[in-house]
């Protein structure tokens, strides 16, 4: 008995020692930033382009308080975290919160239980997520390993994109005018242009040792880019994308939609020198001639240890900017890491096909630069709209508000012909559902490639293909890859399925930021269960989910509320179009319901910020640090156990 009891203050020991709250300060403000000849002011956090990296081990806590010190409402939205029992941590504006106002702060506070990798995090409040972004990484919990050869180094690469005016002047002209925005005037690769820009005496440098295995983390933080990006005189072994194990692919070339992330191990075997890391845009748009994609490329450099900064750096071969060819090899090669994570689950319960169409609707009296009709976008003819500033879609259901939003989004697309509707439709599914969505992107001109991202749940890709999706189809049932975010090839297909088992409201959109107010999105509704662990608790106190001025008061004396506890993982153009916004839309849209869509106006200018730091003190990529609250009892009862041991042992 004393040693069962010996054994089990043991178990409860390891999961403790293990667990740790990682907290931060991001400080949300302006900046200068001297690039392409001139200097911008930017909204950024802490300083700092990118933003600071969030670094914790699987199944720590993590709280981060936002201070907006911005004139302009903002959200954190964190790419790729489950929330898991903590939808109102997600982070994009008027679905799960409402948004952090000027001088305002709030906390965010969320577990990453069951999950590694590469995630990252963004504004989620229209185009302030041009600059304002960074890196989220997962490393495996002490004593845990890769699935794959432990690097020797770690070099996140974060790619953006870069406008030489203020972006939200760029967003209001295409507000304005109905149409897309202004296009990027370079790339970045952490925050530098490089060497081949104007101007540019700036650049990314990772130097590495000769004769090493060096893991790139690589995000795309960009707005409205799809990128390749090679390393000259090197190759690539694939391990991970968007935070989930892959079997190895090998590879010269990565292909990165906006919102993906890729894990890729170099082999540093090469000759001693410096080697450029080169971005470009792959334009998915057909016919070439819709495309105004920047054709500019970005570079950093891999530098090895000892070798001469001035040495000129070797430059890859690029592919062309459409080669459409590479990008599907790369897509379609992906395959998961068979038996390192759940089944792909079945029997199906919902069927859904989702129809990412592109139109026109007419132009809102407060377009005053509209011609007659702006562009439009629709998920099976509903061009989804946020509700108006009153509510949240979640702050809507968890109060009781009616009228926010309906929950009969359609499961298939409309007759053809049938007019676009406008509306804040969503789908309810039950706790535990099997889902599965076939995405077709139609063939008719112009079409792209969009990139849908699924907030709060992991998908498995069962197949994916060009042309019209042909009802009947062998999916890989063995090893798909898992994502949250799937390049739906233009004029193509893909085939998701997900279990519904995370209770919340999770946003479904296209990640290219202009086409997210022009309507491409939709919200699913997930109910809570009926077990303890399955339904949803109550949200902290200073969390708003209902907007109005003493919703705001309350929040910002309450008291914070402890960090969640951890929870079991789930399963895996056309004519230029308007711009992204802080609304919900053209003012005085009609929705499918007959209401109106309220105007709100683009909300962005600079102004001060201060550091950021890491509250418990520890390095950033360390994983020690401050227990989570709820460890303290089990400790108690550990030390219980192993006193009662050693005086047993002690009177024998």
């Amino acid at each position: 008995m004393v040693r069962l009891l010996l054994a089990l203050a043991l178990l409860l020991v390891g999961p403790v020692a293990d667990a740790a709250t990682a907290k931060y300060t991001f400080t949300v403000g302006s900046m200068q930033i001297n690039q392409l000849c001139s200097t911008t002011s930017i909204i950024a956090v802490n300083g700092q382009l990118p933003g600071p990296s969030i670094e914790v081990n699987e199944g720590d806590a993590v709280e981060v308080k936002v201070i907006n010190n911005s004139p302009y409402n903002v959200t954190i939205h964190w790419h790729g975290v489950f929330q898991l029992m903590t939808p109102w941590a997600d982070g994009p504006s008027l679905v799960s919160q409402c948004p952090i106002q000027p001088s305002g702060s709030y906390t965010y506070r969320f577990a990453v239980p069951g999950q590694e990798g590469t995630l990252w995090w963004h504004a989620h409040s229209s185009f302030l997520r041009a600059t304002v972004y960074g890196a989220f990484i997962v490393r495996p919990r002490a004593g845990n390993a890769y699935p794959f050869p432990a690097p020797d180094q770690e070099v996140p690469i974060v790619l953006g994109e870069w406008w030489n005016r203020n972006v939200v002047d760029v967003e209001n002209d295409a507000v304005l005018a109905g149409q897309l925005p202004a296009q990027s005037d370079a790339f970045t690769v952490n925050g530098k242009t490089g060497l081949l820009y104007p101007c540019a005496n700036d650049t990314f440098t990772a130097v590495v040792e000769p004769n090493a295995r060096v893991l790139l983390r690589v995000i795309n933080a960009g707005l409205n880019s799809h990128l390749f990006f090679k390393v000259a005189g090197h190759n690539f072994t694939v391990v991970a994308v968007d935070g989930s194990y892959t079997s190895n692919l090998n590879t010269d070339t990565l292909v990165i939609a906006p919102g993906q992330t890729v894990d890729a191990l170099v082999s540093t075997a090469a000759a001693p020198g410096n080697y450029y890391m080169a971005v470009m845009a792959h334009d998915t748009m057909s016919p070439l001639t819709f495309a105004a994609s920047d054709t500019s490329t970005a570079t950093a450099i891999l530098q090895y240890n000892g070798t001469s900064a001035t040495a000129t750096p070797a430059m890859p071969t690029m592919p062309s900017s459409s080669d459409a060819a590479t990008a599907n090899a790369f897509y379609f090669g992906l395959r998961g890491l068979a038996g390192a994570g759940p089944a792909v689950p079945a029997p199906v319960d919902v069927s859904m096909t989702i129809e990412l169409g592109l139109g026109q609707l007419p132009c809102d009296p407060s377009q005053t630069k509209c011609n007659g009709t702006a562009a439009a976008a629709a998920m099976n003819g509903v061009s989804f709209r946020l509700p108006g500033p009153e509510a949240s879609l979640l702050g809507a259901h968890m109060n009781g508000l009616a009228g926010v939003f309906t929950d009969d989004f359609p499961d298939g697309p409309p007759p053809s012909g049938t007019a676009m509707a406008v509306g804040t439709k969503v789908k309810k599914l039950a706790y535990n559902s099997v889902v599965e969505i076939v995405l077709q992107n139609p063939s008719a001109v112009p079409t792209e490639n969009h990139p849908i991202h699924l907030h709060g749940f992991n998908f498995f890709v069962l197949a994916q293909g060009v042309g019209a999706f042909p009802g009947t189809v062998a999916y890989n049932l063995v090893d798909p890859v898992a994502r949250n975010t799937i390049a739906v090839p233009g004029g193509g297909w893909a085939v998701i399925r997900f279990v519904a088992n995370n209770p919340g409201m999770w946003f479904f959109h296209c990640h290219l930021d202009p086409h997210v107010p022009m309507g491409l999105g939709m919200v699913f509704h997930v109910d809570s269960g009926t077990t303890p662990g399955t339904t949803l608790p109550l949200p902290p106190a200073d969390w708003v989910g209902v907007c109005d001025a003493q919703n705001y008061a309350t929040a910002a004396a309450a008291v914070v509320a402890p960090a969640p506890a951890a929870a079991p993982a789930p399963a895996p153009t056309l004519a230029p179009a308007s711009a992204p916004g802080p609304g919900p839309g053209p003012a005085n849209s009609t929705r499918a319901d007959g209401s109106t869509v309220k105007p709100r106006e683009a909300d962005h200018k600079p102004s001060p910020s201060v550091p950021q730091h890491r509250e418990d003190g520890r390095p950033s990529s360390s994983s020690a640090g401050p227990r989570a609250a709820g460890g303290h009892l089990t400790c108690l009862l550990c030390f219980t156990i192993l006193l009662f041991f050693v005086l047993h042992e002690h009177s024998a």
